[in-house]
């Protein structure tokens, strides 16, 4: 669901969900109707994400649009050119604690901020700080994928190789979409699902 700007009105829409949903698809979409209004729009993604395009935001299925690549979200209040009215941040899983504080900072400045991201990690188990993000937004869509394995709406991100660490960075070979039932977890890895 897309909110319709009124006047100096900032706000916060969260895209959320598992790997091969179609996130940030559905982010740059949003994105080129703001261009198509004329409005000054300024994209960021993590420069660890370099899987499709080095300065791109990009969809798996190969739509992009440019963007500026950052570490931390602090960085993105000094990176913002002059005009800018709609913020969109790809990856937002990856930008740090206090993603939440700067979207809201930017809200409160009028600005219309649009985040993508991963809502729980490969474990299934909700990625900070994507839930206080999504607590503070006005407008959260969690996207679906298909599992690979039964069919069914997959709200989860199955890794398919041994990996060291939360982060690893992949696509197809590395990651698929797996419903509830289908979703596994190595007992090694497995954690509580809410820890906090």
């Amino acid at each position: 669901m897309e909110l319709i700007r009124h006047h100096e009105s900032g706000w916060i829409e969260v895209i959320c969900g598992p790997m091969f949903s179609g996130k940030s698809e559905e982010l740059i979409r949003r994105l080129r109707r703001a261009q198509i209004a004329r409005l000054g729009v300024a994209a960021f993604k993590p420069r660890l994400d370099n899987r499709y395009a080095q300065e791109s935001i990009a969809s798996h299925s190969s739509l992009m649009i440019p963007c500026m690549l950052i570490d931390r979200a602090d960085e993105i209040p000094a990176l913002l050119p002059p005009g800018t009215e709609v913020v969109g941040i790809d990856e937002a899983q990856f930008l740090g604690e206090n993603l939440p504080e700067i979207c809201s900072g930017l809200a409160e400045r009028g600005l219309r901020v649009i985040c993508a991201g991963l809502d729980m990690d490969y474990r299934g188990v909700p990625w900070d700080p994507m839930p206080r993000l999504l607590a503070q937004a006005e407008c959260v869509d969690k996207m679906l994928a298909i599992c690979v394995v039964c069919g069914n709406p997959a709200s989860r991100t199955q890794r398919k190789v041994t990996g060291k660490g939360l982060v690893l960075i992949g696509a197809e070979e590395a990651y698929e979409a797996r419903c509830r039932r289908c979703h596994t977890v190595d007992k090694g890895e497995q954690t509580e699902i809410f820890p906090y």
